[in-house]
């Protein structure tokens, strides 16, 4: 049964990557058949939302020419089509639109202090603040020129309408977005295809994900020195090496790979404007590698797996399902999450694939600290005082961990739920960034505790007198028949000793009654 599930998680996986790969975006936001929605008295196409960095214009080109320096926003290619069968009539105009989140007040209007509309209704045509059937925008004060509104229409008999290609600089830093919008409800079944290519001075990154090219390579850097210190300590003593440390090294590894994919995934999308899906999903993939190994290793060092007791019985099955079921949702939310993700704008329709990994992360956590208060007290009651040391030292590092997790999550919630129009985009980046600090300070701290040293072997289980599941205790050895008889009917009183850091050849006086 359990194979029979595994094969169909797989399935799912496998199903999950082919349509990512198929519907990738890039910061050349295609448009393919998209359809207009209704919103308020309005239909509406979402063209995309991007932090854009401003640059400075050179008034000796022309405004269809951009270099490599300068900020746009430019259509190209955008066609409006509708069925023949309603072709028949001319239509009302439909427009693009460009605003900055700051003028979005300066976007449709109401009467009287009533329900507000993006298209203009009779009410507000008497006004005289605008026509019935237009889209309803205002000049911006701070910003002249904007919000930019551009128009086609479609004659009789008409089927398809292209919209003027053009580029549009970008002046002001800010979070700008794109609509396309019509107000005519006889437009039926028409959709837009197209596209908008946005770039930044820098680069075709989206301003929230350019700060993290940079921060990938510095932890790529990072890594890089970590793993020096990491294998010199591991090819010096490499026949001390006890096999926790042969999983840290792996962890390593992983997360050496995890950081260099993301830089490159980064640099090609800056550099060419299309996101790489094969270098997302090889960065994606071994990161939520990384990450479920790490999880299992804590789990593990917590149970004394490798330190205080050889196996971990019968519950290695249940350490590997939970290891199994976290890896499959870790990964669905990263790759929807990353494949093909363009826009600024954050996405709430993720929250049903974060909610399953935030209870495993619960549930592992919950584990680790249990597995972990029952090694600690075994190991006083045995009195191993270097192993209780070093869990002790790994204890308190996990304990700081959770508690700065538990607050920077209650941080994230905060930035989130205040910044609904990510006004906030500029620094957005610190969010992921700072999980990855935190995960790579704990993988330091654990490299410090358990790096490769003359002495690794002492920390490693032995089976020379220390059995983990049972208690020192006190042994009756029956006495010779050979003995006299008084001496016979004295049992002799011998310690076994669980703890083998005691058992150094010091003579044990018994004592009898």
């Amino acid at each position: 049964m359990l194979s029979l599930k595994s094969i169909g998680a797989s399935g799912v996986l496998f199903l999950l990557w082919l349509w990512l790969f198929q519907t990738t975006e890039a910061s050349v936001h295609d448009y393919n058949a998209e359809k207009f929605v209704s919103k308020g008295n309005a239909f509406v196409v979402h063209g995309g939302s991007e932090g854009i960095y401003s640059s400075v214009p050179n008034l000796t080109e022309s405004p269809s020419y951009s270099s490599n320096t300068d900020s746009f926003i430019r259509f190209e290619k955008i066609v409006f089509r509708r069925p023949k069968e309603f072709s028949n009539f001319s239509s009302d105009p439909i427009h693009a639109i460009i605003f900055e989140v700051d003028d979005r007040e300066l976007i449709g209007g109401s009467a009287y202090g009533g329900q507000r509309a993006i298209c203009c209704t009779a009410d507000l045509a008497k006004l005289g603040v605008c026509t019935q059937g237009q889209i309803i925008h205002r000049p911006s004060a701070s910003n002249p020129g904007w919000p930019k509104v551009f128009s086609a229409s479609f004659s009789i008999d008409e089927v398809d309408v292209a919209l003027q290609s053009r580029s549009i600089p970008i002046t002001k830093t800010g979070m700008y977005n794109v609509y396309f919008i019509h107000c005519e409800p006889n437009l039926k079944e028409i959709t837009v295809e197209g596209k908008t290519i946005w770039k930044n001075p820098t680069g075709y990154l989206p301003g929230r994900m350019a700060p993290l090219m940079n921060f990938y390579g510095y932890t790529s850097l990072a890594f890089v020195l970590l793993g020096i210190f990491w294998f010199s300590q591991y090819a010096r003593f490499w026949r001390e090496v006890i096999p926790l440390q042969n999983c840290i090294t792996l962890v390593i590894t992983l997360g050496m790979l995890e950081m260099a994919f993301w830089y490159f995934d980064y640099a090609e999308f800056n550099e060419t404007g299309v996101r790489p899906t094969g270098t997302t999903v090889w960065a994606v993939t071994f990161g939520t590698v990384k990450r479920t190994v790490a999880r299992l290793v804590i789990l593990i060092v917590s149970m004394g797996y490798g330190v205080v007791r050889p196996t971990l019985g019968g519950l290695t099955s249940k350490v590997l399902l939970l290891g199994g079921t976290f890896f499959l949702a870790s990964e669905v939310l990263e790759l929807v999450e990353n494949v093909g993700a363009v826009s600024d704008f954050s996405g709430k329709a993720r929250l049903f694939f974060v909610l399953p990994v935030a209870f495993l992360d619960a549930f592992f956590i919950l584990w680790i600290f249990t597995s972990l208060s029952a090694t600690v007290n075994k190991l006083q009651a045995r009195r191993l005082l270097a192993k209780l040391d070093i869990y002790r030292k790994f204890t308190n590092a996990l304990a700081v961990t959770v508690i700065v997790s538990v607050g920077w999550t209650c941080y994230e919630l905060y930035f989130k739920s205040t910044d609904v129009y990510n006004e906030r985009w500029r620094n957005a980046w610190i969010i992921p960034a700072f999980w990855q600090v935190l995960s790579f300070s704990l993988l330091c701290i654990i490299c410090v505790l358990w790096a490769p040293s003359q002495n690794s072997m002492r920390y490693a289980y032995s089976d020379d007198g220390e059995e983990f599941d049972k208690d020192a205790t006190l042994t009756l050895i029956k006495p010779s028949p050979l003995l006299p008889k008084d001496v016979r009917s004295q049992p002799e009183v011998r310690p076994t000793l669980g703890n083998s850091e005691l058992s150094n050849g010091d003579d044990v006086e018994d004592k009898t009654e």
